[in-house]
């Protein structure tokens, strides 16, 4: 077969070797997906109809919520229609466009999460300039930065990869177009591509992540330094929900695309591009909703002037 076979479509294996686990995971996948789109909408809904909620660090989790929504959209209703029949493909231009916008959204998270960090450090280590600081000029611009750094990194690595002679190679042994696993598919030598990816993972991974520990050991310090335990204890939940999100985001992504060669195995590989893919944009609204009174008493006034209306109409 010539690699010309390629240019009309591929085989996502995804699970497709374990066909009981199949059925289990659409009604699954399903819940989660109808579950953080719904959380996802209702973070959104709620920071922007809310003028209490109209700071940075709701600005900043609006974005989140919106990424997220788009990230989990990018992949899941393609991976839904391959769990619920034998047809497994997905054409050329669709693969290329699932790549490119679920790299290039993957990035924007992880400049983003970075932002979210400074946010929390200005608002803890220097609160009487937070404000002045944390102008909407300069929100703006964070988040400018974040979409943007990721809309440049999918442009120079999406074409790269899909360009890859694959000699007929079509079946790709996962459950979307991500980036290692088409790679895995070449027919060429990929050594200067792995390391291209390698670096560029160290780069937008290591030094957001960076920054946010760096961030967070500024913040520790100052809240020790907290003398009331009503004060460090409302510190630590609202930094909690932050770092609970970034541990889940970064732990996954650090493992899939920061091993050179991608020594990891398929399905550890499939299953934790499933979690940061579902599971954590799920989570999120969560983990977010759980630990924050302000995004609660947001949801009961909403709820409550609805109420009202009904009344009166």
């Amino acid at each position: 077969m010539s690699n010309q076979s390629c240019q009309d479509q591929f085989i996502l294996l995804g699970f497709s070797d374990r066909p009981r686990l199949e059925q289990i995971l659409f009604v699954f996948v399903l819940i989660f997906y109808l579950v953080a789109l719904m959380g996802n909408i209702i973070i959104t809904l709620v920071s922007c109809l809310d003028p209490c909620l109209h700071t940075p660090m709701y600005f900043f989790l609006t974005n989140l919520s919106l990424l997220d929504i788009c990230f989990t959209t990018s992949s899941i209703p393609q991976l839904l229609f391959n769990l619920g029949g034998p047809d497994k493909t997905i054409s050329y231009t669709g693969c290329a466009i699932q790549l490119f916008v679920f790299l290039g959204l993957g990035t924007a998270e992880c400049i983003l999460l970075a932002a979210m960090a400074y946010d929390r450090f200005t608002a803890i280590c220097k609160p009487l300039h937070y404000s002045v600081i944390m102008h909407p000029q300069l929100c703006w611009t964070l988040v400018s930065v974040a979409w943007g750094i990721g809309l440049i990194n999918t442009l120079v690595m999406s074409p790269v990869v899909m360009q890859l002679p694959r000699c007929g190679r079509c079946r790709v042994k996962h459950f979307l177009c991500e980036l290692p696993a088409l790679i895995k598919i070449a027919c060429v030598d990929t050594v200067a591509v792995e390391s291209t990816v390698f670096i560029l993972s160290v780069i937008l991974v290591l030094v957001p992540l960076s920054l946010i520990l760096t961030s967070y050991s500024y913040i520790a310090l100052a809240v020790l330094r907290i003398k009331s335990a009503a004060g460090r204890r409302k510190a630590f939940n609202t930094c909690g929900s932050h770092l609970t999100v970034v541990s889940l985001f970064y732990g996954n992504i650090i493992y899939i695309y920061m091993q050179p060669g991608n020594n990891s195995s398929q399905d550890q590989g499939k299953f934790l591009t499933l979690f940061y893919s579902l599971v954590t944009p799920m989570l999120n609204p969560a983990i977010y909703t759980l630990r924050n009174k302000d995004v609660k008493g947001a949801l009961k006034r909403l709820v409550s002037r609805k109420q009202s209306d009904s009344d009166f109409s």
